[in-house]
């Protein structure tokens, strides 16, 4: 492992314990946002969508572009996706209450995904969303959730967003517990993909079609 990457791990092992795991919300969520990054080539495009939470309206959209070095190594996505990340968010001029982030959480084998890194950062609560399981064992996903455990502990859970698709895997960033985790990610799913991670992909690939045609 390079000097660097052995940085990196020291950062996410320290700062896991950073992470609050129980819910740091308003009473009423009104604005919920979403991050996703997409590259092409060695370039980066950030992007953030604001959506009203009861109708999964979208109020605000913002774009950001990077050049980008740093090649995918599993498990330390923050380095290449938190700059992007961040910036863009700042960019909004509507704060969300709460923002889901296209990664993950805590399930992750340090228990700091870039979701964590994100909502700490802006100290803001956050919820990992991601396609497939990075770490732990979740199994064939019975009713609407189940836990993704690893070593007894539970770190994040599987949710069937749409029924007979594959589940998304969802797990805390910060100061959002589980069970409100995949309540809100259940509440914000009119397909597979919750809305805010749908909208903020649609987004990112729009910038990076722009920019590459």
């Amino acid at each position: 492992m390079s000097f660097l990457l052995r940085r990196a791990e020291k950062i996410q092992r320290y700062f896991s314990k950073a992470v609050i795991i129980h819910d740091s919300l308003p009473q009423e969520i009104k604005y919920i946002a979403g991050i996703d990054v997409a590259y092409s080539a060695n370039k980066a495009y950030g992007a953030a969508v604001v959506l009203e939470y009861g109708t999964m309206k979208k109020i605000e959209e913002k774009t950001y572009s990077l050049n980008m070095a740093i090649p995918y190594i599993p498990t330390f996505l923050f380095l290449r996706e938190l700059p992007p990340a961040i910036t863009v968010a700042r960019m909004l001029r509507t704060k969300p209450d709460v923002f889901m982030v296209e990664g993950h959480g805590r399930a992750h084998p340090r228990r700091f995904g870039l979701a964590c890194h994100f909502g700490l950062i802006l100290n803001i609560p956050t919820i990992g969303v991601a396609k497939s399981l990075l770490y732990g064992e979740a199994g064939n996903v019975k009713g609407s959730w189940k836990p993704i455990i690893d070593k007894g502990e539970i770190i994040g859970a599987a949710v069937l967003t749409r029924k007979g698709s594959k589940p998304m895997y969802v797990s805390v960033g910060h100061k959002v517990s589980l069970e409100t985790a995949v309540k809100i990610v259940l509440e914000c799913s009119k397909y597979r993909v919750p809305e805010p991670i749908r909208y903020a992909h649609l987004t990112a690939k729009k910038a990076r079609e722009k920019f590459v045609g």
